[in-house]
């Protein structure tokens, strides 16, 4: 995804099948950093009413292939991804932001914040990540 524009990065969100599902969309992407907002709907959230932790962990999976794919090129898959759940959120906007902490010609080690922005405004620390991308360009 080096030298891409944010409209062809939002291309590949849109190329991937999966993302119908959830809803999110590409805010911001390069120079090593990327962001996703999702809009919480029903379908997002498990029996306690929150949002599910699968969908916190799809949003911080894909913003930090995003960052990293910005430094690596467009051929990129994560190869590894823990996280936190730090706040329950349960309606609103989610906002993942992931910037690039340090890379090589080949990986990078990126970390990842995701917000909850509740109608009335409020933000809340939702979960925090870290992951790994690698290149697959040979």
């Amino acid at each position: 995804m080096t030298g891409i524009t944010l409209d062809q990065a939002r291309s590949v969100l849109a190329a991937q099948p999966f993302n119908d599902a959830v809803g999110a969309r590409l805010v911001a992407f390069g120079d090593g950093s990327a962001r996703l907002e999702l809009d919480v709907e029903g379908r997002h959230l498990q029996q306690q009413g929150l949002v599910h932790g699968g969908v916190l962990a799809y949003l911080a999976d894909n913003v930090l292939t995003f960052a990293a794919g910005s430094v690596l090129g467009s051929r990129v898959v994560t190869s590894g991804l823990t996280i936190h759940y730090l706040h329950g959120a349960r309606g609103g906007t989610l906002r993942a932001s992931a910037s690039v902490t340090h890379h090589t010609a080949r990986q990078a080690v990126c970390s990842v914040t995701i917000e909850a922005v509740d109608p009335d405004g409020d933000v809340h620390s939702s979960a925090i990540a870290t992951g790994t991308v690698v290149s697959t360009a040979r």
